[in-house]
C-alpha cells in the first residue's frame, strides 16, 4: 500500500496525495519509544477505565471505547498536541489553523471485537451543527493492525463524493447501504494494515468500516479528531467549539512524565451523543 516517509509528511506531494486519496499513511511517524509510552499511558489510564463503555454491533459482537473532548497534559495528550501529529493535519487539511474536537480509544479484544458499518465521519458530524468537512482524523495503532485482527479497511478516493446521508442501522451509524455499493465498484477498496508507529491521515468524508476480532490478536487504536478553527460548529453539542490547540514540540511526547492528565480531559458521557440519535433508522 502506497505511503510516504516520516520526513515527507508535510510535502507539496504528500498534500496532493491526501487530496487525491482522501488519506495519507506515514510509516514509523512514532518511534517505538513514543509507542511504548502511549500504549504505557492508555494502559493505565484510570479515566479510560472509568469512563470506557461498550457498543453492540447488532451482529453478536461489541467493542468498548472511551472518548475525551481535551487533549490534556499526559501522554496520550502531548501525541495528540505534538506538530508531527496536529501539525501534519493542519497542513493536509490546506494550512489552517485546527482545534483537538476529540480522542478516543478504540479497543477490540480478541474474539469479541465487534465490526463497525462503511460510514463518512462527516456523515454524522454533520448533525452536530459544523457546516463544512474541513475535518480529518489521525488512526494511531496500539497494537499491530491486519486483516485478521480487524485493520481499517477505507474506499480510496470516497470522500469525493462528498456527505453521503446515514442512518442509524442497529446502535451505529452508517452511510447509505445503496451508496455504498456503487462507491465499491468505483473506488479501491483497501486493507490499511498498521504496525505501531505507523499513522493514518483521513479525511473527514472518507468512506471507511472495519470487521470483526476474530482472531486471538488485541486490537487498540487511538483516533484523534481536528476541526478547522474557522469551521467552528454552529451549535453547542457533546464535542468542543473552537477551543485554541496549544501545539507542542515532538520531544513532549517521550519527555512527558504523566501518565494521567492533571487537566480535565472531558471525558464524553455516550448519553450525551445525540449526532446519532437525529438519523432517521434504516
Amino acid at each position: 500500500m502506497e505511503s510516504v516517509k516520516s520526513e515527507n509528511r508535510g510535502t507539496k506531494e504528500a498534500r496532493n496525495q491526501f487530496l487525491r486519496d482522501g488519506f495519507l499513511l506515514v510509516r514509523n511517524l512514532l518511534d517505538q519509544d513514543e509507542v511504548a509510552k502511549l500504549r504505557e499511558c492508555l494502559e493505565a489510564s484510570k479515566d479510560i477505565q472509568e469512563h470506557a463503555y461498550g457498543r453492540s454491533d447488532g451482529m453478536g459482537a461489541s467493542s468498548k471505547l472511551a472518548i475525551w473532548n481535551m487533549a490534556g497534559d499526559d501522554v496520550s495528550g502531548m501525541v495528540a498536541r505534538a506538530e508531527k501529529i496536529a501539525g501534519t493535519m493542519e497542513i493536509l487539511l490546506g494550512g489552517e489553523e485546527v482545534y483537538h474536537y476529540h480522542s478516543k480509544l478504540m479497543m477490540k479484544e480478541p474474539k469479541t471485537g465487534g465490526a463497525h458499518l462503511w460510514h463518512q465521519d462527516y456523515g454524522y458530524w454533520y448533525q452536530n451543527g459544523i457546516l463544512t468537512p474541513d475535518m480529518g482524523s489521525v488512526f494511531i495503532p496500539i497494537d499491530q493492525c491486519t486483516r485478521n485482527n480487524s485493520c481499517l479497511q477505507v474506499l480510496k478516493g470516497s470522500h469525493k463524493m462528498g456527505r453521503i446521508d446515514h442512518y442509524l442501522i442497529g446502535d451505529q451509524s452508517g452511510a447509505d447501504p445503496g451508496r455504498v455499493e456503487v462507491a465499491k465498484e468505483r473506488c479501491e477498496h483497501l486493507y490499511v494494515e498498521m504496525d505501531p508507529g505507523d499513522v493514518l491521515f483521513f479525511h473527514s468524508n472518507l468512506l471507511h468500516t472495519s470487521d470483526q476480532n476474530h482472531s486471538h490478536m488485541r486490537r487498540w487504536v487511538m483516533i484523534t479528531s481536528y476541526c478547522q478553527a474557522k469551521n467552528n460548529p454552529t451549535m453547542v453539542h457533546h464535542c468542543p467549539q473552537y477551543t485554541p490547540l496549544i501545539k507542542v514540540e515532538n520531544s513532549s511526547i517521550i519527555e512527558c512524565p504523566r501518565l494521567n492528565s492533571t487537566t480535565d480531559k472531558m471525558f464524553m458521557d455516550p448519553a450525551a451523543d445525540k449526532s446519532s440519535a437525529t438519523l432517521c433508522k434504516l
